[in-house]
């Protein structure tokens, strides 16, 4: 077993992009890539959708692989891809592999002067969980205010998630998980700069944490400024559990069923 495993391995990562990893450590090959990733304790991933076009090959992947599911939305970051509705959502997630509607949500940091689209289809993402009952994977930066207001809005209490590679303010976090959400954390937490983060995931209940790794980017300390995939997710778990004072086993356990109790439609 590798040395990103940890002493009693199940782990899942919350958020991934499968089909856009770099596999040249893997000589292009994916299922080797799949294959090192159960071997390190991996025990689920959920393959990430950000746009319509790219759709169809997160959900293959879901279909192909018993141990990943897949969510269908589109990132606030990408504003070449086709416009979603929230019936297009409703049809896509008509799916058993497909369990959250998602990647969606507000980036003022990057698309500042673009808030007014990111808005309108941020809404659109919300009714579509709405309709299908299914978690909303959300996106956040630099938008805590209108994140939160187009949630209760347009929510109306109906709507459940998570603010996915969450970097905000434990005020955020907070108001966030008194509107039903979970937070979850990404290898950010491992950098050096990234104490107030470290500090805010002191104090979010356990029942509330989910981990992740975002890959193909934001690879953990020690993989830092290296492609990022889903078997890292075990130093994020290190790194929080060090942090919550618990052993990792415990923490593996527990994101585990967070993960499980929010994306219920996925199959254990």
């Amino acid at each position: 077993m590798s040395d990103t495993a940890v002493d009693r391995p199940d782990l899942v990562d919350s958020h991934c992009h499968l089909d856009r990893l770099n596999l040249d450590a893997y000589d292009g090959d994916f299922d080797a890539m799949m294959a090192a990733t159960r071997a390190d304790g991996i025990s689920h991933m959920l393959c990430i959708g950000v746009d319509l076009e790219t759709f169809p090959r997160v959900r293959e992947l879901a279909e192909r692989h018993a141990d990943v599911h897949a969510t269908v939305g589109v990132h606030p970051l990408y504003k070449d891809s086709r416009e979603p509705d929230a019936d297009e959502l409703v049809r896509l997630a008509d799916h058993p592999r497909v369990v959250a509607i998602g990647e969606t949500g507000l980036d003022y940091f990057y698309a500042k002067e673009q808030r007014d689209w990111q808005r309108d289809r941020f809404i659109e993402h919300i009714r579509a969980a709405r309709r299908t009952g299914l978690p909303l994977i959300i996106h956040t930066r630099g938008a805590k205010e209108d994140t939160l207001a187009l949630l209760r809005e347009h929510g109306e209490g109906e709507v459940r998630g998570v603010l996915h590679c969450f970097t905000e303010d434990l005020d955020m976090a907070e108001q966030a998980m008194a509107l039903g959400f979970y937070i979850s954390i990404s290898g950010i937490v491992t950098f050096r700069n990234a104490e107030a983060l470290r500090d805010t995931v002191r104090q979010v209940p356990l029942e509330r944490l989910l981990i992740e790794t975002d890959s193909p980017w934001l690879a953990p300390v020690p993989y830092r400024g290296k492609p990022n995939e889903p078997r890292y997710v075990a130093r994020v778990a290190e790194c929080v559990a060090e942090l919550k004072g618990i052993p990792v086993a415990e923490l593996a356990a527990l994101t585990r069923d967070n993960f499980y109790t929010l994306f219920n439609k996925a199959a254990r």
